[in-house]
């Protein structure tokens, strides 16, 4: 709300009553579900400008992704903007080929391409406090993870800046890392020994599985993290803090805010 008044941005979410928080802050909250592809004509009603995060349904998005398109057409929107996969028409990792099919249903709108979440290496501290280590199958293979507030900040220049139609933006960190290097950060600011241990790929899913992840999901992440030692999650680019107008948040601060957390 930094960029236009709160009264003019519309929360499209799936329990309007857990964004109570939003609505006193002045935006029109909005019931829309993916699944309920008749709560998504009303969301939409009087919106310029969309933007579709991806769902979080494993090997599922693609529908809840149409009827979001579709439904944006019907509503006139103008401009509908997606939070895809980094170069997720070239990346070898499972999780691409959903982003890939929906890319391909809105090619004419606004790709934003995001790289791994620094947030989602760091869901796995406590653990690796615990036990001193960080677990992946992604051996020497770089993230350009950011933090979600710097993708969110791109989202939202995209949305309220310049035209973008038909561009594709492929958004990543200024700085990258081995999951090493992030276990060596870890170390020196917790002052605990903390390494990386690289797991086969399948011994890497089924270690999953065991903290209770389902199945198919341990499967992509394991995967996801296999492709990244190809390389899959690296770009040097610059196009994130380019489109933000300031640097990335480095890896080393949001580490600092989780250890404090």
């Amino acid at each position: 709300m930094k960029s236009v008044p709160g009264s003019r941005i519309i929360a499209a979410v799936r329990n309007p009553a857990k964004a109570q928080d939003l609505a006193e802050r002045g935006v029109v909250v909005r019931e829309a579900d993916y699944a309920r592809p008749e709560t998504l004509a009303r969301a939409f009603e009087g919106v310029e400008k969309l933007i579709l995060i991806s769902s979080s349904e494993v090997n599922g998005r693609l529908p809840l992704h149409r009827a979001v398109i579709d439904a944006a057409k019907q509503a006139g929107v103008s401009l509908l903007a997606y939070t895809s996969m980094l170069h997720a028409d070239s990346s070898t990792a499972q999780l691409a080929i959903e982003h890939r099919q929906t890319e391909e249903a809105i090619a004419a709108s606004v790709i934003l391409r995001n790289g791994w979440y620094t947030e989602n290496h760091l869901y796995a501290l406590p653990a690796a406090l615990e036990h001193g280590a960080f677990v992946g199958s992604a051996k020497y293979g770089r993230f350009s993870s950011a933090a979600r507030k710097d993708y969110a900040a791109a989202a939202a220049a995209v949305l309220t800046k310049g035209s973008h139609a038909g561009e594709i933006y492929e958004l990543a960190a200024d700085q990258a890392f081995t999951l090493a290097e992030l276990a060596a950060e870890v170390s020196r600011q917790s002052g605990k020994p903390v390494v990386y241990n690289d797991l086969p790929e399948q011994d890497y899913a089924k270690l999953l599985v065991d903290f209770g992840l389902p199945a198919d999901l341990a499967a992509l992440l394991a995967d996801a993290d296999a492709a990244a030692s190809r390389g899959a999650l690296f770009d040097d680019g610059g196009v994130l803090s380019t489109l933000i107008g300031r640097p990335s948040i480095p890896m080393k601060e949001l580490v600092a805010l989780a250890l404090r957390a």
